[in-house]
């Protein structure tokens, strides 16, 4: 839509000569999910004249820049130069613009959105054929024009499907109806070169203009979905625009600022301090310009503005178009306008003192643009097309029986507005605010001058005030308490009393400052956009803190589910083959018994990012049967052993610190050995190395978890045996030891459930009284130990 609805002014290099307004779709669940755009103000003139260091719309230099020589051979494209349509302002490129790469990026959007390579074709040849119609002259032949070349009309026929003689009868004749005494007569009407001229561009416009419709809907097809349910409308439409020599096109634009500029005031200046008094708010009123009068002045009927008796002179205008814009003149000098201080007139146009400051029209122009009319013998000729894309382009129904006189550019633009007014005021708006710092066209190039009028004419300055002196944010009460009862628990979940004591008390609880806040009839104002965001910021806590305890109690059911899941699998892995402690059948597993996490000395002894299961110490036994305490780590990938030394040298001498006293990679564990009565003592077998023993109230926990680590490396199940006497292997020292020692288990039943132990050479002697039966399963209820507790399991 850029490189057909944009073109280059002498205050922009990519300025949008069309108005758009596009609704962003989104679904129930907030995902933008379609998409529509409602165009507008084309400015079609522009197709065929340009004022000086302007371009036409881009499309025609694309075209012409980046089209491969079997398509402008196809399209006879010539030199830009050559073409009527585009000379006239001397302008060809645009600085920092690459025509030819700008067409390929065209012809890629128009892939991107559906348009075929046929259709595309079409387009093109629609582009081209407004080209060569421009290069169709006339000249006077008898007070009738006729085509200075014949030939020229070979390739704009051709490349529009129509007949060359058809073609040039339609720009240099008409078709009338003339009824007389009932009947209908068709009268052939010759037209003199301004006429044919007129008809020429007449016939460029609408192409153009029909065409660029088009290729919105193709885009609105594709992204528009058929229901809607909520959508963000982007208004993007030309400012205000003031030239040294400003023409109906102008005079249009200008309009529409104005009715924009009116709902600005409306929604931001006028509704906001009407609201302060309706609520019986304290404030000062500020003093602000309405331009309600000037949109009269311009769009009013009765007493009819400058549209209205624009269209009335072009009613009366019979083809002949000279001396049309001195009759308007002189009939708005007549009339009484609305707002005629508003307006003032002279010989060669009028001046309207917009909200913008004062803008001088030239009214050369006016009428026959503001006409705009295709008439029907040009319609027929389109209709007649060979070319079906051309026909769909324009349905028109042009039968005797319709006698409806042509709608005005004037009339649309004014329906056009009003309608785009309605749909804004159903929406909430919020304004962006452009800022044209210069006409260089260049960066950090600021005049202050240029710069202060812009936000006078805006009425920045005022809407500022009332921003400050106003409320920025204003809510009912019910749907205000409702938001923020949270905050205590006096209003949550439901506050019993009046919404305003409700309120009252909500606010005193946060300490918001009397001055930041005031109780209308219906509504609560809230001062500072600081006094809000303090509001919304203590909100968010209190969800987070709700949000936090439901994830606590995830996390807890989540992890009461998993560890019970172990204490299955421990079950089945002890299942009819060790004895079980009265106490642990039926103990939460915790995994870090050490508080690992918060121990940065042990955390420093493994990997970065080595992560723990298993934390507890436990008694480990040397070759001797000698008992040392020692931390037990379990990862996914070692078992360690952590033991405590004194420092021998240093200023750190004598301290004692953490070392790693065995660190066991789970690959190399051969298997474990327990006993079948219900002590703590393991065995851990090493491949190829000597054994470890030692002796864990959580046992069946570290078994269990050690189990699954073993699968996951090694994809085998960890083997596990059971028997009243184990033996293996011990550490060698120096040049003797090593070998093998023996655990010997015996039960006594007056022992109870502290093992005695009694050393004798190379045996340890285990005595201790009877458990829970080995058939013993846990229960499925939450027990309720305390972390850490010595019932091991």
């Amino acid at each position: 839509l850029e490189a057909f609805g944009n073109a280059k002014t002498v205050r922009n290099n990519n300025s949008s000569r069309f108005g758009k307004y596009v609704e962003i779709q989104f679904s129930r669940g907030g995902q933008p999910d379609g998409g529509k755009i409602s165009n507008f103000l084309l400015e079609k003139s522009r197709v065929v004249s340009q004022n000086e260091g302007e371009r036409c719309f881009h499309i025609f230099y694309q075209l012409i820049a980046g089209a491969d020589s079997e398509t402008k051979e196809a399209l006879g494209i010539a030199n830009v130069e050559y073409y009527w349509y585009l000379n006239q302002s001397g302008t060809y490129t645009v600085d920092g613009t690459d025509d030819s790469k700008e067409f390929r990026d065209t012809l890629h959007a128009m892939d991107v959105i559906g348009i075929t390579g046929e259709t595309q074709d079409n387009v093109l040849n629609i582009v081209a054929g407004i080209l060569h119609l421009g290069n169709i002259a006339f000249t006077e032949d008898g007070n009738y024009a006729v085509p200075e070349d014949d030939g020229f009309l070979q390739f704009p026929s051709f490349l529009l499907g129509v007949d060359a003689d058809a073609l040039k009868d339609k720009l240099t004749g008409r078709v009338m109806d003339s009824k007389w005494g009932g009947k209908t007569e068709r009268v052939q009407m010759k037209l003199n070169v301004e006429q044919a001229t007129y008809t020429r561009d007449a016939l460029s416009k609408s192409l153009y203009a029909r065409l660029f419709d088009w290729l919105v809907q193709s885009v609105n097809k594709e992204m528009q979905k058929e229901r809607e349910d909520i959508n963000i409308g982007i208004l993007d439409i030309y400012g205000f625009e003031i030239f040294q020599r400003n023409g109906f096109e102008q005079f249009c634009i200008n309009f529409v600022n104005e009715k924009l500029q009116q709902i600005f005031i409306e929604l931001t200046l006028k509704a906001e301090q009407e609201e302060y008094v309706q609520e019986g708010i304290k404030w000062t009123p500020i003093d602000y310009f309405n331009n309600k009068i000037v949109c009269e002045l311009i769009e009013s009927k009765r007493p009819p503005g400058v549209i209205s008796v624009l269209d009335d002179i072009c009613s009366q205008m019979h083809g002949q178009s000279e001396g049309a814009d001195g009759k308007l003149l002189e009939k708005l000098s007549q009339v009484g306008l609305p707002g005629q201080e508003y307006y003032i007139g002279f010989s060669a146009g009028f001046t309207v003192v917009h909200y913008a400051g004062k803008v001088t029209y030239d009214a050369e122009g006016f009428c026959e643009k503001n006409r705009d009319v295709l008439f029907r013998d040009c319609i027929e000729l389109l209709q007649s097309s060979q070319n079906p894309f051309i026909c769909l382009l324009f349905p028109d129904d042009i039968s005797p029986d319709k006698r409806n006189r042509p709608t005005t550019v004037g009339s649309k633009i004014r329906t056009q507005a009003n309608d785009l007014v309605g749909r804004l005021m159903r929406c909430t708006p919020h304004y962006i605010r452009c800022i044209k710092p210069n006409e260089t066209k260049r960066a950090h190039d600021w005049e202050n001058d240029r710069v202060r009028h812009q936000v006078e004419y805006l009425g920045l300055k005022e809407n500022i005030r009332v921003r400050r002196a106003g409320y920025a944010y204003r809510r009912e009460f019910t749907k205000f308490l409702r938001r923020y009862c949270i905050l205590t628990p006096e209003t949550y979940p439901k506050w019993r009393g009046s919404v305003q004591d409700g309120i009252r008390h909500l606010m005193t609880a946060v300490n918001m400052e009397p001055d930041q806040w005031q109780l209308g009839i219906s509504k609560v104002f809230v001062k500072s956009p600081e006094a809000l965001f303090l509001l919304e910021e203590l909100r968010e806590r209190k969800y987070d803190g709700f949000a936090r305890r439901i994830q606590k109690a995830w996390r807890r059911y989540k992890s009461e589910q998993y560890f019970f899941e172990l204490k299955q699998k421990a079950s089945d892995i002890l299942l009819n083959k060790k004895e079980r402690r009265r106490f642990s059948i039926n103990r939460n597993f915790v995994g870090d018994y050490l508080g690992f996490s918060e121990n940065p000395s042990l955390r420093a002894l493994v990997g970065k990012r080595e992560r723990i299961d298993f934390a507890q110490t436990v008694t480990k036994y040397d070759r001797r049967f000698k008992s040392a305490k020692r931390d037990l780590l379990l990862s996914p990938q070692y078992v360690y052993f952590i033991g405590r030394e004194k420092i021998k040298k240093g200023p750190m001498k004598g301290q004692l610190v953490e070392v790693i006293k065995r660190k066991i990679p789970l690959d190399k564990i051969s298997s474990i050995s327990l006993s079948p009565l219900q002590d703590d003592f393991v065995v851990l077998h090493v491949r190829e190395e000597y054994d470890t023993v030692f002796e864990s109230v959580f046992k069946t926990e570290f078994l269990t978890l050690l189990s699954e680590k073993y699968t996951a490396i090694t994809r085998g199940t960890l083997p596990v045996s059971f028997g009243r006497s184990i033996n293996f292997t011990v550490k060698k020292e120096g040049f003797g030891g090593g070998g093998t020692r023996t655990l010997q288990f015996n039960q006594v039943p007056s022992r109870g459930e502290v093992p005695l132990l009694k050393p004798s050479g190379k045996a340890l002697s285990i005595s201790i009284g009877p458990g829970l039966p080995s058939n013993t399963t846990p229960s499925h209820q939450r027990a309720q130990s305390k972390r850490g507790s010595r019932r091991g399991g």
